[in-house]
């Protein structure tokens, strides 16, 4: 799989560009300056190039036809690249300020691979010594002398450089378009620099001419009617007379589709009457409107009028429909165990005529165990309903005096409700209730705050009698308390989000999400003052139900880097902790409340709640049926530990109508608990310890780019289990011998059955794993 052999394919005349190397260029413009280097004449991915070898090559020799579009063809020497290159980087360090700088290239090649050495001598960098400016109107001298610290970071001492003296003529020019000069035009700037200077420097002299004719730049006021015309889903105006109103005075709409509210629609126009043009607020407008999610396309236009200096807004807006229905499905099977999740969505994305969203939720999935039978859907494993709904509403509703307006973005209220049945026939079975208000705002574009104050949820979980009998005469007591349980959860939550928008692309970016749960605080001062009363266990209730008192924080630091094109890094890690206090000190969290590894978004060898904790080894259920009711349920705990490495890369520009692309990746993780229990030796986190503990996998995954959506399928290899001890964790010695792992295997049927040991896993799934 080595690039290196690609050599054996090439012609006599031919060399594989095996490295490049920039010298005697700063570090601050190094790696900027390697992007200059040509496309064609970078080293190959040693993976797309194995790929591309592959399936295009013959008798040894590259294929002139019936050429498959996968991988990466063969960068190969071009001396007319190099020279473009030579070139381009010497530009780009003009640019930076080294106006003497020389860029020269050498090219050694040896046994068909080139290695190509780009060499630069900068010579000094320029400065500016002075900054003038020559600006004939007076009122746009006046406005540009106001704002001018905050237009340009060239200033007398900084070094010459072209995008800073870019990013003050795009400043000057969104001023000009920011205060009613409607007209301006991005020529009338023009900024001189004169470097015959001694001593290495500039002066710089910005202008900012009038338009030819005239010896002033017009501005321009808003009218005061702006026309907003709103037409049906399908572009049309239709038959009927539109509903219409004037709002504000200003306002005018007239609505085809019969279904908005006038008022609430206007709260996200900013062109107010006799105030100057502003392409910061018709950009404002744009992007409010469309952050509602109701609306398909908007299009403002404006007409000067001919009398005044004003101008008439128009607005054309074509909504989305109103109502979707959305079915999902996926079949899931692993380790004997097959079942299918179906879910519907039905979404009405203008309730009350404000855009207000309504979402409905019903989701149904099932699990089969055909070991038991031998038989597909022969016998049920457990089922799983859930049903919700929740209202978004695109403004604060409190009781508080919050401003409507918060943040960067449009804010967001979400009422939520839901209810879900989960049943494991001769078990388990749990019933959950939960009531929620959410607040949404974006501080600026890429942070994210969600604060949900009041979060009110009833569970009852209940485990069969028989099953619960069997618990408590074998000693396992724990997963009585943990799962056989009734309360009342009030708490409050809180979610930060940094970079998400940034998700999307290629660039070098920190991600970072923080989760904080805090449950049952106001609850206890209540028991305080009421003296609540206290149940068998010694927890207070309320309306007969003991509440929970916990804090829990998980967060989510990732590190992207891109390698150019569509090539990308990524690094991650995910650690978590949950801590009962107060009237749940004494006892378990509830197993909601834990934390998991595994998981087609985790750990990726090992199937969702099947690692940990610590060393725990499910042997030490001595009785097999309590073992089979038990899983899923036993292995959680309160820390948790996750990471992952992720490289990701290009294979292919159209397969079957997506982007084909391909990842491989390494993972860890494993969950801990706090104390020591008998029943999940080896659990308990401890500092000298817990490296040791984690879980390694490593796989390979094919990503199918719909554009709209990403199909996922991986497949993961156990390296390390920790629930082995010693050097039997490597589990890695026994995959490449088929005689090593069916042993492996039947010893571990021996002493762990129902559970089977499998040393790949493979996910399918919807969206990346992170």
């Amino acid at each position: 799989m080595s690039g290196c052999s690609a050599t054996k394919y090439l012609n006599e005349d031919q060399a594989l560009v095996k490295d490049v190397k920039l010298k005697g260029i700063d570090n601050e413009f190094a790696e900027a300056s390697y992007l200059y280097v040509q496309q064609d004449i970078r080293p190959n991915s040693r993976v797309n190039l194995a790929l591309y070898n592959l399936l295009n090559t013959h008798k040894n020799k590259y294929r002139s036809d019936r050429i498959k579009n996968i991988g990466e063809a063969p960068h190969l020497l071009d001396s007319s690249l190099v020279d473009i290159s030579n070139r381009e980087i010497q530009k780009y360090l003009v640019y930076k300020g080294f106006f003497n700088a020389k860029v020269t290239s050498d090219i050694q090649v040896k046994n068909k691979k080139a290695r190509i050495t780009f060499t630069a001598v900068q010579g000094p960098s320029f400065h500016v010594r002075n900054v003038t400016y020559s600006i004939l109107d007076t009122a746009v001298r006046n406005l540009y002398i106001q704002n001018r610290e905050s237009l340009t970071k060239i200033s007398a001492g900084s070094r010459y450089d072209v995008d800073s003296i870019m990013n003050g003529i795009n400043s000057v020019y969104n001023l000009m378009k920011s205060n009613g000069y409607y007209e301006f035009l991005k020529p009338y700037i023009h900024l001189d620099a004169d470097s015959t200077l001694s001593s290495n420097q500039v002066d710089m002299k910005l202008h900012i001419y009038n338009p030819p004719g005239k010896s002033a730049h017009p501005r321009y006021f808003i009218n005061n009617k702006t026309e907003i015309n709103i037409t049906n889903s399908n572009l049309r105006h239709g038959r009927t007379l539109p509903d219409s109103a004037m709002v504000d005075s200003q306002y005018f709409f007239r609505d085809y589709s019969h279904r908005f509210d006038f008022n609430a629609l206007s709260h996200y126009i900013f062109f107010k009457y006799g105030k100057p043009y502003s392409v910061q607020e018709e950009n404002l407008t744009y992007d409010r409107l469309y952050e509602l999610n109701v609306f398909r396309n908007i299009k403002i236009s404006y007409e000067k009028d001919p009398d005044s200096s004003s101008l008439n807004v128009r607005m054309e807006i074509t909504p989305l429909k109103r109502n979707s229905n959305r079915i999902e499905g996926e079949y899931t099977f692993n380790s004997g165990r097959n079942g299918f999740n179906i879910g519907d969505t039905y979404t009405n994305r203008n309730l009350f005529g404000g855009a207000e969203r309504l979402d409905i939720k019903f989701r149904y999935g099932i699990l089969f165990d055909s070991r038991q039978n031998q038989k597909l859907f022969s016998d049920i494993f457990n089922r799983d309903i859930q049903i919700g709904a929740t209202l978004t509403i695109p403004r604060i509703v409190s009781p508080l005096n919050i401003p409507e307006k918060i943040g960067a973005g449009v804010p967001h209220t979400t009422f939520s409700s839901s209810m879900q049945i989960f049943d494991q026939p001769s078990a388990f079975r749990n019933r959950i209730f939960i009531n929620s208000i959410t607040y949404d705002w974006v501080q600026s574009k890429n942070k994210l705050h969600s604060l949900t104050p009041f979060n009110l949820e009833y569970r009852d979980g209940r485990l069969a009698k028989a099953f619960k009998d069997s618990l408590d005469s074998t000693g396992n007591r724990l997963y009585v308390l943990t799962n056989d349980r009734q309360f009342l959860n009030l708490g409050t939550q809180y979610n930060f989000t940094l970079n998400a928008p940034k998700l999307s692309t290629y660039t070098n970016f920190t991600y970072f999400r923080g989760f904080i749960d805090i449950a049952g605080n106001s609850l206890g001062l209540l028991s305080n003052v009421f003296k609540f009363h206290r149940d068998e266990n010694g927890s207070r209730t309320i309306l007969g139900l003991p509440y929970l008192q916990y804090a829990k924080t998980e967060i989510d630091l990732r590190l992207y880097r891109s390698f150019g094109g569509e090539r990308q890094f990524v690094a991650r890690i995910n650690p978590g902790i949950a801590l009962p206090y107060g009237n749940t000190q004494s006892l378990e969290l509830p197993f909601e409340r834990n934390f998991y590894a595994g998981g087609s978004s985790g750990v990726r060898a090992w199937q969702a709640r099947t690692i940990g904790p610590g060393n725990y080894n499910r042997s030490s259920i001595s009785n097999e049926e309590t073992r089979k009711n038990l899983t899923y349920l036993d292995q959680y705990g309160e820390i948790k530990i996750e990471g992952n490495l992720e490289y990701r890369f290009k294979l292919m520009n159209n397969f079957f109508g997506s982007k084909l692309k391909g990842a491989t990746f390494t993972d860890f993780g494993n969950v801990w608990r706090l104390n020591e229990s008998t029943l999940v030796p080896g659990g308990q986190f401890k500092f000298d310890k817990f490296l040791n503990q984690l879980a390694i996998g490593a796989g390979a995954g094919l990503r199918f780019d719909l554009q709209y959506f990403v199909f996922r399928f991986d497949v993961g290899a156990k390296i390390k289990d920790p629930q082995f001890t010693g050097s039997d964790n490597w589990v890695i010695k026994h995959l490449f011998s088929s005689s090593e792992r069916k042993d492996f295997k039947d010893q571990y049927d021996l002493t762990n059955s129902p559970d089977t040991y499998r040393f790949l896993q493979y996910n399918f799934g919807i969206g990346m794993p992170f």
